[in-house]
């Protein structure tokens, strides 16, 4: 039949190119998985209190990557934010790269840091597997470390519709909550959240 296709004749056919078009990306998928868990976590970092420009969080994929190109490098996207309510807060955002975070790798992040004594918590987004001994070695630093991998970031699940809204802990209440499932703070990882998000929303207050 004429004018069925896709690709029809006339204002049809245009319009329904138009929209299709609108959900192809043509970019890498890596750029696109920056993009997407570094909005996350800054989403996330404003909602613990810390400064974030909204024109940071509101970047659009486009601008990103005229910024950051298709192969983003790490190193500039390495962040660091202060709390709006307590400056002394400080905390940094590092994304690895895509290989196993050994303990050299740990070494390395650790000389990636600067001014050591003023930061509060750092923030790794792996996206491979972390070993035992890297583990072991986060523990020499004297901040609180959490990890994240990042296809857990591509996605804000407190923004999701079937979700009930989170609400931050108070100190007692973070204190039950660790009591409760035998738990210690530098324990509790995105599983872990996952398992009790339908309780509580664990919110680290450093």
């Amino acid at each position: 039949m004429e004018g069925s296709g896709l690709e029809g004749d006339g204002l049809n056919g245009e319009a329904l190119g138009k929209c299709l078009s609108g959900f192809m990306d043509d970019g890498s998928t890596e750029s696109h998985r920056y993009y997407l868990s570094r909005r996350t976590v800054l989403e996330m970092l404003r909602d613990r209190g810390y400064a974030v420009p909204n024109s940071e969080i509101n970047l659009s994929l486009q601008e990103f990557r005229a910024i950051h190109g298709q192969s983003p490098d790490l190193d500039r996207l390495r962040l660091s934010v202060t709390h709006e309510t307590d400056p002394s807060k400080r905390m940094m955002v590092v994304f690895y790269g895509p290989g196993t975070v050994k303990v050299s790798g740990i070494r390395l992040i650790s000389g990636l840091i600067t001014n050591k004594e003023s930061l509060t918590g750092l923030i790794l987004i792996l996206q491979n597997h972390i070993t035992n001994q890297a583990l072991k070695a986060l523990d020499l630093f004297s901040f609180k470390v959490e990890i994240f991998q990042i296809t857990d970031l591509l996605v804000n699940i407190t923004k999701h519709v079937l979700k009930p809204k989170d609400q931050v802990l108070t100190e007692h209440e973070k204190q039950r909550l660790l009591q409760k499932y035998s738990i210690e703070e530098k324990q509790i990882s995105l599983k872990t959240l996952k398992a009790l998000v339908e309780y509580y929303y664990y919110t680290c207050k450093h």
